[in-house]
């Protein structure tokens, strides 16, 4: 969605389009609430008809989704006496009153090309594939896993979109209905709107990357052109948290992958991420979905090049729950719209400047189109090629499938100035991540894939605490980490930071692990002139894939802005397995590891001052990723009954740390909100005061 949301009617008679411009880049109030009611379906559906709601459906377990008609749609204000009267119900736990978020697809507008190249196949305009086709180590290397008889058969994609055209004659064959919900208009017809500048192509574009039917002499073929695939139209109307989650969450038993170009918008300024009930769907997923294999939830990096946006300043793609995708031109350049970042994970081709070809698919109407762009492009071609890789071995767990993507992306042909070689040689960078997605190589290794041994996570805290920042200067701080039980082999690694700015994008910071990999967490964005700062942001990389954790950490923030800035605090948080993944078939691009080299990079800090505070879990389930936004609301509950808050649920946006729990072991069942801070966590051992199970 763009930031200005225009309202089309037709005057039959005149024949006149009338634009209005609806509530541009209001973050205002909706009529729908997210309420958290124990006793399932049909208490949450009486208590929705008690108070004049319309019961629309499940978000998550033990959360619904309301309605109020006599509530205007969008207001600046909460509408306190519906809120007051709902949550005095004693059925009703708690109840929050959506707000509308900005998130935008991330395609672009450019013009269309064409080209006449001998034809393979004889779908319409498979001679202009050429990032599928090229051969020679410049597409996306799908023809081999085709060879073997992989297109993707018994997987099923969803696309979090606009809509789809679920008619359409390249899709019609392998659409799947149960993989299909419309969350703007509450059924289960995913068919977009149609307008005159079809704004609401997006979703039928994507899903023409992934699933186009092969050799029916129509338009394109998909990459996993075997598979299911069907739209979750969730973009065409305010998007909040509860229709986002109730999207991240359809079917989780039946659809194996979630394609997502979209995001908080890319304009170089804005911090955001998913809110307290998208992250739990998230959880959800990794935790139960695919029978508790996990979801896989393939997300686009982002649009903002042109604004020097930062992919880490987007919690979608800045998660580890999420295999972040960026772009490539035809000519292996970094393109003018992709960010940095150390939270990308791998690259697929899409469009590039002037000139440069741009990717086929189906579109509205029945058509078909020769320019698709942006990471919008990016995220489904990787989806199908999972698909890809699932078909070939249905066993992989959502790691599994990024341990697999880092070990077969290619770094060749693409052509970027910050390629670096980490600790246990593999190539890497902040704008392709490990390289262009290899969909024969990743089907061969899956097929011989052995599940990833227990994800564990260790907190380590640093001691600088209130250290100032002056103005046109740095700080370095070491952290020790002599003691991480349970990784030895990193796979995800946060840095969780709070600091204060006068001018936010006046920052940069850098983290170097003890191996010497530096990873660029975030660069400055000249837009960005927000006083919010950063409240235990999770700043993300995976440049350190397979390091081991020991030794000394670095964490460089250098001011370049004329005024003072202040670190609050900060911790690393390791994700990794106590074993190798690899056992002793290592491989990388270079050919070959010593890990008895490798793994003995121990450094020995006994005594150390700069050693932090250590906070060791060796559960295999990560914690909730908390987001930061710039209108940050108190978390205090100024109304209890026992240990139930009877206040408006205050969770957009999500902005507290986990300052007041205590260590549990993180199972994803049941879950406890920590009313000290306003975390949600894994429900611990022991219940805390001012901790509620959900």
């Amino acid at each position: 969605m763009s930031a200005v949301t225009k309202c089309a009617k037709w005057i039959p008679s005149a024949v006149v389009l009338v634009m209005i411009i609806c509530n541009p880049a209001v973050y205002g109030y909706t009529n729908q609430w997210a309420v958290h009611i124990d006793g399932g379906p049909e208490v949450a559906k009486d208590v929705a008809k008690d108070y004049g709601f319309r019961y629309l459906d499940k978000i998550v377990d033990g959360c619904y989704h309301f309605e109020h008609r006599g509530v205007s749609k969008r207001s600046t204000d909460p509408h306190h006496d519906v809120q007051n009267r709902l949550v005095s119900d004693i059925r009703v736990r708690r109840a929050e009153q959506q707000r509308a978020k900005s998130r935008t697809k991330r395609d672009l507008v450019v013009k269309r090309t064409s080209a006449v190249v001998q034809a393979i196949l004889n779908d319409e305009r498979w001679s202009h594939m050429w990032y599928l086709n090229r051969g020679h180590g410049l597409d996306m290397n799908v023809q081999g896993a085709w060879a073997e008889g992989i297109t993707g058969a018994g997987i099923v994609v969803t696309i979090l979109d606009d809509g789809l055209e679920k008619d359409h004659p390249d899709l019609l064959k392998n659409y799947d209905p149960q993989a299909s919900y419309d969350v703007n208009s509450h059924d289960e017809d995913p068919m977009p709107r149609y307008d005159l500048v079809d704004s609401n192509r997006h979703g039928t574009r994507c899903a023409g990357e992934v699933a186009a039917t092969a050799n029916n002499s129509i338009c394109a073929v998909g990459v996993a052109y075997g598979a299911g695939v069907g739209g979750v139209r969730m973009l065409d109307g305010d998007v909040t948290d509860a229709v986002e989650a109730r999207s991240l969450s359809l079917n989780p038993q039946h659809i194996d992958i979630y394609s997502a170009s979209w995001g908080p918008d890319d304009d170089g300024k804005t911090v955001d991420g998913p809110g307290e009930l998208a992250t739990r769907a998230f959880i959800e997923g990794i935790t139960k979905g695919r029978e508790g294999k996990g979801s896989i939830f393939v997300w686009a990096s982002g649009n903002g090049g042109r604004d020097h946006d930062n992919c880490n300043c987007d919690g979608y793609t800045n998660s580890i729950w999420t295999l972040s995708i960026s772009s490539a031109t035809e000519n292996g350049l970094v393109p003018w719209y992709s960010e940095a970042c150390s939270s990308t994970l791998a690259t697929t081709y899409s469009s590039g400047s002037t000139g440069e070809k741009q990717v086929v698919t189906t579109d509205l109407h029945h058509h078909c189109t020769s320019s698709h762009t942006g990471t919008s492009a990016s995220a489904p071609l990787a989806a199908g090629i999972c698909a890809l890789a699932l078909e070939a071995n249905s066993g992989l767990t959502w790691r599994d499938m990024q341990h697999i993507v880092v070990r077969t992306a290619k770094p060749a042909n693409l052509r970027a100035p910050d390629w670096v070689t980490n600790g246990v040689e593999r190539n890497v960078s902040h704008s392709f991540g490990y390289g262009l997605m290899d969909a024969t190589a990743m089907v061969k290794l899956a097929k011989k894939w052995r599940t990833v041994p227990e994800q564990h996570k260790c907190e380590v805290s640093a001691p600088d605490v209130g250290r100032t920042i002056p103005p046109k200067s740095q700080i370095s701080l070491p952290l020790h980490v002599k003691e991480c039980s349970g990784v030895n082999f990193l796979e995800h690694v946060q840095a969780k930071v709070s600091l204060t700015a006068a001018r936010r994008g006046d920052l940069q910071i850098q983290l170097t692990s003890p191996q010497g990999t530096k990873s660029t967490l975030l660069a400055k964005r000249p837009h960005d002139v927000s006083k919010a700062g950063f409240n235990q942001w999770p700043f993300m990389s995976v440049h350190t894939w397979g390091e081991r954790p020991h030794g000394v950490w670095k964490l460089e923030i250098h001011n370049e802005g004329r005024l003072l800035a202040t670190l609050q605090e900060w911790k690393l948080v390791l994700y990794g397995t106590e074993t190798s993944p690899d056992g002793d078939e290592l491989v990388n691009q270079k050919g070959g590891v010593d890990l008895d080299n490798v793994q003995n990079n121990i450094v020995d800090t006994e005594g150390d001052p700069w050693s932090g505070s250590q906070r060791v879990d060796q559960a295999s389930h990560p914690e909730v990723q908390r987001t930061t936004t710039e209108d940050q609301t108190s978390g205090a509950c100024t109304q209890m009954d026992g240990s139930r808050c009877l206040d408006k649920f205050r969770f957009h946006p999500v902005t507290n740390a986990r300052r007041g729990a205590t260590e549990f072991s993180a199972q994803p069942h049941p879950y406890v909100f920590n009313q000290t801070d306003q975390s949600l966590i894994a429900s611990p051992a022991r219940m805390s005061p001012g901790m509620v199970s959900l």
